[in-house]
């Protein structure tokens, strides 16, 4: 028999969530059909104009990039219609992904700030300062890789003209965006729902919580480290960035640890944790936006890259401060 508290429980863990999920990604993706109805593209793409021309990235890669600073979901939605509308080859959809990793990083930005200034104090901007320095990096890697793997006369691909109306191009621009939206939507349900509802039942039977807590306890090759930051990455796999935080703010608060050794567990903590973060929380609105088989090809590159850059600078880090 089912109960009010499983149905609260249900509502609360599982209906409230993806419905939530469900309104954003309809936002993200009437947002991006309107900016294209609109041709708006090359507007928004003067913001990232350098760095699409070094990387002979098309007008629409730079518009999801500009985009991205306000909606990663917009931003992919973009880059998922292009890639449909044959406007991006596969090649330049995957480096474009991985190239809005600058804007998507700064969208996270405020909320990590304020939460761990105040607990581990100076070393928050060190931390901050070094995950943005590896944003940067990935960003520039993109640009250069992308002048190397696309075509030159691509930043200058001529973009799919939509006709509006002479009188009122918003409300023609709005019409076609909608008659769109009823399309596309409908597919992005008929993949989200049954994804987001597969991973809930996951989490509920503890596959991930298990997952992160055999990792958090399967550290004996971090053995150079001590024994007190080994409990910031328990903290932080285990539970959540916050509990690492808190850890690591004890720890600095009664000098067990130096502020040095603080950032550099934070950031290898930060590469452990976010594989199965990204699978768990990005791959059902990811799934959603793209085909289930290019979003697990989407995440698996941005994480490796994500992992690389900031595995680079923690190395740096490390042979400047330690």
């Amino acid at each position: 028999m089912i109960t009010q508290e499983t149905l609260t429980h249900l509502w609360l863990h599982l209906g409230w969530p993806l419905l939530r999920l469900l309104i954003y990604l309809a936002i993200g993706l009437l947002a991006a059909l309107f900016i294209e109805s609109l041709n708006w593209t090359r507007k928004l793409a003067v913001v990232a104009r350098p760095l699409t021309k070094l990387g002979h990235l098309s007008p629409l890669t730079g518009a999801s990039f500009s985009v991205c600073f306000f909606s990663g979901m917009a931003a992919n939605t973009m880059l998922a219609e292009g890639y449909n509308n044959q406007q991006l080859s596969r090649k330049e959809l995957i480096l474009a992904n991985l190239f809005n990793s600058l804007p998507s990083n700064f969208l996270h930005l405020p909320t990590t700030f304020f939460i761990a200034v105040p607990i581990i104090k100076g070393a928050a901007f060190i931390y901050i300062g070094l995950t943005v320095s590896a944003a940067v990096l990935r960003t520039l890697f993109i640009a250069l890789l992308g002048r190397v793997l696309l075509p030159v006369d691509n930043s200058e691909s001529v973009q799919t003209e939509l006709p509006p109306a002479p009188a009122n191009p918003f409300r023609s621009a709005l019409r076609n965006s909608l008659k769109r939206f009823k399309r596309r939507i409908r597919k992005i349900v008929s993949y989200t729902v049954p994804i987001y509802i597969l991973f809930y039942a996951l989490t509920e039977a503890g596959f991930f919580t298990a997952a992160e807590r055999f990792m958090g306890q399967h550290l004996s090759w971090l053995s150079w480290l001590s024994p007190q930051a080994l409990s910031i990455l328990t903290f932080q796999m285990a539970a959540e960035f916050t509990a690492g935080l808190a850890a690591a703010g004890a720890l600095l608060a009664n000098g067990s640890m130096r502020m040095e050794e603080i950032v550099l567990v934070l950031l290898i903590g930060n590469i452990l944790s976010s594989p199965i973060r990204a699978i768990r929380h990005q791959y059902p609105y990811y799934a959603g936006i793209f085909k289930p088989v290019l979003a697990a090809e989407l995440i698996f590159f941005s994480q490796s890259f994500r992992a690389l850059s900031i595995a680079l600078v923690a190395i740096l880090y490390y042979f400047l401060a330690m």
